[in-house]
């Protein structure tokens, strides 16, 4: 079937006179994860991961993707001809570099403008021009053979209530103005989703376990206009809008309304969101690049916001508690597989107050299956647990009150001396940056290494970043920061009061196991001026069994006594006893 697709793609390029297309992941908005409509790479490749390129030439096809997918990407493309590219460099676009590499000078390379930033294009065209590569913007080739493409999705959008969000929308605009004044620009161009959907207090479901919907916002000192289905906003809502002084237009008319404005205008951009559709329709007008204001405005919740994610880890930890006790009671006499216990996690989350849905699909990984990074269980393929080995579980829920990210890796029976070495030295590098009191500016790139040093004493490490920005009742990947390597835009970032951010190393060896710690982490002042350090809001347990006490230091083994208390402390009153009593044996102390 995918080798089929390919051929017609290949028909389509000879008859356009194009020698590379290059489908990548996104959508009209740059969104990580995208509605059916746009799941392009997927259709083609047969590959499910989030994050991945396919370029197809006449005779070869190719999949790039990063560390987290490499096992993921050799089983989905075994039964055809794309080959898999691992990403080694994340900071170079290495697909160009093989095309640069690869095709004749004067050869052609296609991309659709509406899925391409515009740095992504100046990126491309700066490699492919030293090989006199010409890059092309053409049409959507995919859509004339991809026979039943899912519609663009039409489901209604809701409000976020004010004792959620913190901030009225009114104040939010007037607050992305402010910044627009201050840079002398009339209008601001707003395409992410999750931007929108935080600027507006709006919600909905157009993207599997991300509450956003698809629309532009365009932002002007007098006016807010919202491009959208207007099928999506019901009569209530409507009004509402319109007595926030918010103007709904079609979404399809976003490019003539660009198209109109003229060069006496001037508009806020910025290129790493905007697609090459767009940035075309503003040719007549005089465009200033920057950062859109409501991405670091969204990163660092406010007062109310933050008492609201330390609610809703509450109803996490409870959820949890019951999930992983049902599992242990039922391991006891018997078995069940990972998409069950993964159906379980949600079911016990879904039984708590303001649930919304999975923040992400669970990553329920037994022994082998865990030391693939972004493994999914499915009915179809799922390894069935038992009592013996390590089980690894990634999971999240998606609240009115905030968004949750947790990894837990625990022992189903006596571990060896190795896993119990790299477990321990996971879990130490997971307290070290837990613990990291650093002055004002300081980015996450400059963090990094504390979660890795003890795997790197001992020549172990992992591929994956170490944390990222977490959304409020919001996707749960945001920027503008992370704490990884390298040295991107989001490395670069400096940490700042109020952002939400993921503290996750791991290790992972393949086909036997993985391991992987992660809780949710809030940056606050530290008690000298001018320092800022972590808060764990997380709730609920890490395994014991794990641990080698020989490498643990005092002071490692009180931030985990400290947090066991803390963790008993908000959850317990909560429970009923069977469950109290569970918690409390994997709360004692060490």
């Amino acid at each position: 079937m995918i080798n089929n697709r390919i051929a017609l793609l290949r028909e389509k390029m000879l008859s356009d006179n194009i020698d590379a297309y290059i489908i990548p992941s996104s959508d009209p908005h740059q969104s990580e994860y995208a509605p059916t409509h746009w799941q392009s790479r997927e259709w083609i490749s047969g590959f499910t991961g989030s994050a991945g390129t396919v370029v197809v030439t006449q005779k070869h096809a190719g999949l790039w993707t990063d560390s987290r997918y490499f096992i993921q990407a050799e089983e989905e493309l075994s039964n055809s001809e794309i080959k898999l590219h691992k990403i080694i460099d994340r900071s170079q676009p290495e697909h160009i570099v093989w095309l640069s590499e690869n095709l004749k000078s004067t050869n052609t390379v296609a991309i659709d403008a509406p899925l391409f930033s515009v740095n992504q294009k100046n990126s491309y065209q700066k490699i492919l021009a030293k090989s006199q590569i010409e890059l092309k913007l053409t049409n959507d080739l995919i859509s004339s053979i991809w026979s039943g493409r899912p519609e663009i999705p039409k489901t209604e959008i809701f409000n976020l209530e004010l004792k959620f969000a913190g901030k009225s929308r009114g104040a939010k605009i007037n607050d992305v103005r402010s910044q627009m004044k201050n840079l002398d620009v009339g209008f601001h161009l707003i395409p992410t989703l999750d931007d929108i959907a935080w600027l507006l207090n709006l919600r909905g479901r157009d993207v599997h376990c991300n509450p956003v919907f698809v629309s532009f916002v365009i932002v002007t000192i007098q006016d807010c206009f919202l491009f959208i289905n207007k099928t999506k906003i019901n009569n209530e809502l409507n009004s509402q809008l319109e007595n926030d002084n918010i103007t709904i237009l079609p979404y399809d008319s976003i490019n003539n309304y660009l198209n109109n404005l003229n060069s006496a205008d001037s508009i806020l951009i910025d290129p790493s969101t905007i697609n090459l559709s767009l940035k075309e329709s503003l040719s007549n007008t005089n465009i200033i690049n920057g950062k859109m204001p409501s991405q670091l405005a969204k990163a660092k919740k406010n007062n109310i916001e933050i008492e609201n994610i330390r609610k809703c880890m509450v109803k996490d930890g409870l959820a949890l508690t019951q999930a992983f006790y049902t599992l242990e009671q039922t391991l006891k006499n018997g078995s069940l597989k990972e998409n069950e216990f993964a159906n379980v996690i949600a079911k016990k989350r879904s039984e708590q107050d303001d649930y919304f849905g999975e923040s992400f699909d669970a990553i329920v990984g037994y022994n082998g299956n865990g030391a693939i990074v972004h493994y999914h269980p499915t009915a179809e393929n799922s390894a069935t647990i038992t009592s013996e080995g390590i089980l690894l579980v990634d999971s999240g829920g998606q609240y009115y009150d905030g968004t949750t990210d947790i990894t837990r890796t625990i022992a189903l029976s006596k571990p060896t001396d190795e896993q119990k070495n790299a477990y321990t030295r996971v879990l130490k590098g997971h307290i070290a940056l837990d613990r990291a009191v650093f002055p004002y500016g300081t980015t996450g790139g400059q963090l990094d290494i504390l979660a890795r040093q003890y795997l790197w004493e001992d020549r172990l490490n992992f591929l994956h970043g170490t944390g990222h920005g977490v959304g409020f009742f919001l996707n749960v990947h945001e920027g503008p920061h992370s704490i990884s390597p390298g040295q991107s835009h989001m490395t670069r970032h400096k940490i700042e009061v109020g952002m939400l951010t993921s503290n996750e190393p791991g290790y992972y060896k393949a086909n036997s196991y993985g391991i992987r710690i992660e809780n949710l982490i809030l940056t606050v002042n530290a008690e000298k001026e001018g320092f800022l350090t972590f808060e764990t809001v997380t709730l609920f347990p890490i395994d014991t069994q794990l641990i080698d006490l020989n490498l643990m230091n005092s002071n490692e083994i009180k931030w985990l006594n400290e947090y066991h208390i803390k963790v008993y402390k908000n959850l317990s009153p909560h429970l009923k006893e069977k469950y109290r009593l569970w918690l409390k044996d994997k709360c004692q102390k060490i």
